[in-house]
């Protein structure tokens, strides 16, 4: 199953222009998920309003944002972040079964 998940950054007080990075992970084909967009400033304001209008996560995590600004897009997550993406995936998958 394809996931997609959107990360941005809104720490206002160190830089001016939000940023957000947009993951996408299908575990039957990637080894790791891998970077679908990312921008700052009215792109990083787009992505979100993409992620907002389609029902997909999104996550505030300004550290893993910025890390995750510096991957080309198309290219996979380097390992390095792969355990601060895995806990943004167990966030979503809470989210996805949460039972009321």
């Amino acid at each position: 199953m394809d996931k997609r998940f959107y990360l941005r950054n809104t720490d206002y007080l160190n830089q001016r222009r939000p940023k957000a990075t947009a993951l996408g992970y299908d575990p039957e084909h990637d080894e790791a998920p891998k970077v679908l967009a990312s921008g700052e400033g009215l792109i990083a304001e787009q992505i979100i309003a993409i992620a907002k209008a389609n029902g997909i996560p999104i996550r505030e995590d300004p550290i893993l944002a910025e890390a995750l600004s510096k991957v080309d897009i198309g290219q996979a997550i380097p390992p390095e972040l792969y355990p601060l993406v895995a806990e943004v995936l167990a966030y979503i998958y809470r989210l996805q079964h949460r039972t009321i």
